[in-house]
């Protein structure tokens, strides 16, 4: 980034901030009003109160000078500031040029239009969160996979029924690499959430369920969203091909849409007919 593109972006910054603090009233965070105040909203001094952050620290960030600041800083100052998820993002954009840390908050709803779209998918298709725990499939994946509803659902997680369930396992026909390559994809959700409680179970229940799990955890290895393809037995159909793409929800950002799409031809053919023999 140039320095004309930095000194813009401070700019930006500080209008932002300025903004924010402009909306919120004193009495609705629980400060005295002063009548006679000049300033809309809250005062700089104020909102480093709120947020437990130094004075001069504040009015340096707002300013836009050229200081370093944690994310510990930014997550403060987005709690006194009242940010909501999209604006939050935007301060951690501004000030540090990335997303902010995720953390997982309440599950995110499947919604009606959403459940109709994954339903109209010709291929298997899930909806995971960042745990990788499937919220809801289609029918496709029913007829090739089948249901995930017979599953617990504690265990109703991709990973759990990759590593520690024996039906599972047996449909992928190549194993170890792709078994590999998803514990490597889940690396990168897991040092965003690691130390959530329920990151942390699910790590020691594989561990305890599955020696290669137990093996390649340690290995560090980390892989980003990839697309590719792979193979799957059927015992009717026998071996299927997909493609496989992960997209991201604008509306729920933690979650992914996964989609197996069957090559052309004979696999395409083999994956409506299950579908058909569903119906």
């Amino acid at each position: 980034m140039s320095d004309d593109q930095r000194s813009e972006t401070r700019r930006e910054l500080g209008a932002f901030l300025k903004s924010r603090r402009a909306r919120i009233a004193p009495r609705d965070v629980g400060l005295a009003g002063d009548v006679r105040r000049r300033t809309p909203g809250l005062r700089r001094e104020e909102v480093a109160l709120l947020a437990g952050v130094g004075v001069t620290w504040y009015t340096w960030f707002e300013q836009g000078r050229d200081i370093q600041v944690s994310a510990h800083f930014l997550e403060r100052v987005a709690r006194a500031l009242r940010l909501d998820a999209a604006e939050r993002a935007h301060l951690f954009a501004l000030a540090q040029n990335r997303p902010p840390p995720q953390a997982p908050g309440p599950a995110s709803t499947v919604t009606p239009p959403l459940r109709r779209m994954l339903d109209s998918l010709p291929g298997p298709a899930y909806i995971k969160t960042a745990r990788w725990d499937v919220l809801a499939w289609n029918p496709a994946l029913v007829a090739v996979f089948g249901d995930l509803a017979r599953i617990a659902p504690a265990h109703r997680n991709m990973l759990w029924l990759v590593f520690a369930d024996p039906e599972y396992r047996g449909t992928m026909s190549d194993w170890e690499p792709d078994a590999r390559s998803m514990l490597a994809k889940f690396r990168l959700e897991y040092g965003r959430h690691g130390d959530h409680p329920d990151f942390v179970r699910l790590v020691r229940e594989l561990s305890d369920a599955s020696p290669e799990f137990r093996r390649w955890w340690p290995e560090q290895d980390v892989l980003g969203a990839v697309e590719g393809v792979k193979r799957f037995r059927h015992p009717v159909a026998g071996e299927i091909e997909f493609e496989h793409t992960t997209f991201m929800l604008d509306h729920a950002p933690d979650l992914r849409l996964v989609v197996y799409t069957p090559l052309p031809g004979k696999d395409a053919r083999k994956v409506r007919r299950l579908r058909q023999s569903l119906a």
